[in-house]
């Protein structure tokens, strides 16, 4: 019984460690700017393991610096609530998961009708905030499992208690993908526009908002009708997303 107890006690241990670790790490991102992700660094081993090579595009811009239009175009696009609420919009999640449930039923219904014909996999929508995405993309690994998304719940609200939402969204369109082994405003908007982030143009912005779920598949189809249609759709919200 000692040695269970004793167990438990180092397992109890080792979580609070973390979590002060992770505090700490973010508590210095108030004034240090982070130098990568834990997203970013996966996704460049998965590269050098995939092709021996490294394309990795970056350059920090000040939030000063970035163009209002792009910052209003990403909350229009993925947190329009992004100044009001505390990191989690327990709504938005509600929504998606009802909307995930009716697609993987309408998924096994079709497949015990054509139990034989290959079926298409149920999309899966999510309902994370720009705070829980950072958390997710700075801190986290790419697993999707219970305790990984308690430990994203964690950092959010850590994230929402030590920096301000300017420092969040700061960090954010610094450190976002915007195509494979692109990162941040300002490499996107050179490799996509080939100017600065600080001269992007409102239908600029929006598209690039608009990339966001899914960079590197817009990325390869730029020209795409839903691309186009969807930078309408958030060129018109613009005007009412509220920056912090």
């Amino acid at each position: 019984m000692r040695g269970l107890l004793r167990w438990i006690a180092l397992v109890l241990l080792a979580f609070v460690a973390l979590q002060l670790f992770f505090v700490a790490r973010i508590a210095a991102m108030a004034v240090i700017d982070p130098e990568s992700t834990t997203f970013q660094r996966s996704e460049a081993w998965g590269q050098l393991r995939q092709d021996g090579s490294l394309h990795w595009r970056q350059q920090w811009l000040p939030y000063a610096q970035i163009s209002d239009h792009l910052k209003r175009a990403v909350i229009a696009s993925e947190d329009d609530n992004f100044v009001n609420h505390d990191g989690v919009e327990w709504d938005a999640i509600e929504k998606a998961w009802e909307r995930n449930a009716r697609a993987e039923a309408q998924a096994a219904k079709a497949q015990s009708q054509a139990p034989d014909r290959p079926q298409r996999q149920p999309k899966i929508r999510g309902g994370s905030t720009i705070t829980q995405q950072l958390a997710k993309n700075l801190l986290l690994s790419g697993e999707r499992n219970l305790v990984r998304k308690g430990q994203e719940f964690v950092l959010t609200l850590a994230l929402e208690r030590l920096l301000p939402k300017q420092r969040i969204l700061e960090i954010y369109l610094n450190n976002v993908e915007w195509g494979a082994g692109i990162f941040g405003a300002e490499s996107a908007a050179q490799h996509y526009f080939r100017k600065s982030a600080r001269q992007l143009t409102a239908p600029e912005a929006a598209r690039l908002a608009v990339m966001l779920p899914a960079p590197k598949r817009f990325e390869k189809t730029p020209n795409s009708a839903y691309l186009a249609g969807r930078t309408r759709t958030i060129l018109g919200r613009m005007g009412g997303a509220e920056l912090p």
